[in-house]
């Protein structure tokens, strides 16, 4: 049988409550790289096809194994891209989807069902395209096609890097990367949109590199000692992103597009 943790429940009523995603939205989604890579065309298309949803903190958007019904954005709020072991509820953490971040791409491309749970860490705005209105839009514009494939293969792309990453790097580098790329949405936000403070609990972060939340804490003390940042309740600030990023290593931009950089790396004030 299988363990739902979460309020799979909850996610049919929230469906329900949905509104029209207003045209204002557009220039945010463009700081996402793939977005602002699409046609003018698709863009458009994406929001006129699409419907903002609330979730409340711990409700399901989707489960494994639920049909795909829909290419998703994170606009406000987090979602977790959790997997559940049936056996004894134990769950792995995979993505932490923050704005304005895509996902439910290969369900929308093979029509299988979900292989993950996305779940509301808090309260939440979620833009979804149903697959129905997708596809009939991309019959009419079939050369469109390609850029949900480019999504898909950019987090493969992404998702082969972290194994290596977890394979071949010590811990206190991965843990440094892993923060300049939660700052960078992952790598897909120009510099102009990285954020200062970023929100991953040291027990996601832990969940992420498969290692326990003593081992993060260790690696995250010997950063801040050094004086790179600052640790808080739920949340984290870069104080030297220059010195993180030196930490971090080398990033590939064709994975992480967003990684092209400034030579000056200091915070704007204000940030």
């Amino acid at each position: 049988m299988r363990v739902y943790p979460y309020n799979v429940e909850r996610c049919l009523s929230m469906i329900r409550t949905s509104e029209p995603v207003p045209a204002g939205l557009l220039a945010a989604l463009r700081s996402h790289t793939w977005f602002a890579a699409c046609d003018e065309r698709f863009q458009l298309a994406l929001l006129a096809e699409g419907r903002l949803h609330y979730l409340s903190a711990g409700d399901t958007l989707f489960a494994r194994g639920q049909e795909g019904d829909g290419l998703c954005c994170v606009v406000a709020g987090a979602l977790k891209g959790v997997s559940v072991n049936p056996r004894d509820g134990s769950q792995r953490l995979w993505l932490y989807l923050e704005p304005y971040h895509w996902f439910g791409e290969i369900s929308s491309l093979d029509a299988q069902p979900r292989v993950l749970d996305a779940v509301a860490d808090q309260d939440s705005r979620v833009l979804v395209v149903p697959r129905a209105r997708l596809e009939a839009w991309l019959q009419q514009h079939p050369e469109h096609w390609r850029d949900l494939a480019r999504l898909a293969c950019s987090k493969l792309r992404w998702m082969l890097a972290a194994s290596e990453d977890q394979d071949t790097l010590p811990l206190a580098q991965q843990v440094a990367r892993r923060l300049v790329l939660s700052s960078s949405n992952m790598g897909q936000a120009p510099w102009g949109h990285w954020r200062r403070r970023v929100r991953l609990p040291q027990e996601f972060l832990a969940s992420m590199l498969g290692v326990s939340r003593q081992t993060v804490n260790k690696a995250l003390r010997e950063l801040e000692g050094e004086g790179l940042l600052q640790l808080g309740y739920a949340e984290i600030e870069i104080l030297q992103l220059e010195a993180l990023t030196r930490r971090a290593g080398t990033f590939d931009p064709v994975v992480y597009p967003g990684m092209k950089l400034p030579v000056d790396l200091t915070w704007p004030a204000g940030t």
